[in-house]
């Protein structure tokens, strides 16, 4: 079985490769230096730094493992020079929603970089799909979950991307 790549920007895939140097070289250590020391305390069974350790060093583990995977299949993709006013991956578009007559900015990006707070949406959600391989000025039909939505590509540009992290 073949995974999906994972595509990313630049800036996304900076971010979570720095995460994952942040916890393999200063996180974990720091975390397995507490433990160390807590063991040496005597009883483990009520030993809070103990056990809060181990529960943290199992939590950073689960997060290396989930990174390395991620990034290991990561596709990073940069489409910050794209002038041709195409909406592709990494695009920030302005849309007009016509039934609720609401101007958002999206931006399209991979999906460890989703962050809806900020208008960054994933390019395999209803709305990116949508608008992928269109022009400003066309009208493009979103199949949302509330049901078909009608939107109106106002701007298309491709601008530096901050990454700040995924919702949850």
């Amino acid at each position: 079985m073949s995974e999906q790549p994972n595509y990313l920007t630049p800036a996304g895939f900076a971010a979570l490769n720095n995460e994952l140097e942040h916890l393999v070289k200063k996180e974990r250590p720091e975390t397995v230096s507490i433990v160390s020391w807590a063991a040496s305390n005597g009883d483990r069974s009520e030993n809070g730094d103990y056990l809060y350790g181990k529960k943290r060093l199992r939590e950073i583990d689960r997060r290396i493992r989930f990174l390395t995977k991620r990034l290991d299949i990561a596709q990073v993709v940069d489409n910050s020079s794209r002038e041709d006013g195409l909406i592709f991956f990494g695009a920030t578009v302005d849309v007009f929603f016509d039934e609720t007559e609401e101007e958002r900015r999206v931006v399209i990006v991979g999906v460890d970089e989703t962050n809806t707070t900020k208008g960054h949406i994933s390019w395999n959600s209803p709305l990116a799909r949508a608008l992928i391989k269109r022009r400003e000025g066309d009208s493009v039909e979103v199949n949302a979950p509330e049901g078909i939505k009608t939107v109106t590509i106002v701007a298309v540009a491709y601008l530096p991307i901050e990454f700040s992290g995924v919702d949850g």
